[in-house]
């Protein structure tokens, strides 16, 4: 069973549990570029996705897996959520261009 939650790509933080993509990027270490692989975003949403999402914990519901560049995507700085949002607002609220910033780390 251990061999397949790895495969699948999980996070295990005491109960808790977080699913990702098996294809999803490994996570990179804090302050380097973000990949796309979710982690942050699948463990809990960022003030702008707790507006999308309606809730304080839990993945938020914008993110979104893109199969064609095999990472996920924030739905709001795609434009799939709160489109009238202008995009550099977006992108400086969810941190874009920052750096990862989380200590997760996925197993």
């Amino acid at each position: 069973m251990a061999d397949l939650h790895a495969r699948l790509g999980f996070v295990s933080e005491a109960a808790r549990t977080i699913w990702l993509h098996e294809a999803a990027p490994p996570k990179p270490a804090p302050g380097a570029p973000c990949n796309g692989c979710g982690l942050c975003c699948a463990a809990e949403p960022c003030p702008l996705g707790v507006l999308v999402s309606g809730r304080r914990r839990g993945a938020c519901r914008a993110l979104a897996w893109d199969e064609a560049e095999a990472r996920y995507r924030c739905g709001v700085a795609t434009g799939r959520h709160l489109r009238w949002l202008p995009k550099p607002l977006v992108r400086r609220w969810i941190a874009a261009g920052q750096g990862c910033d989380s200590t997760l780390e996925r197993s």
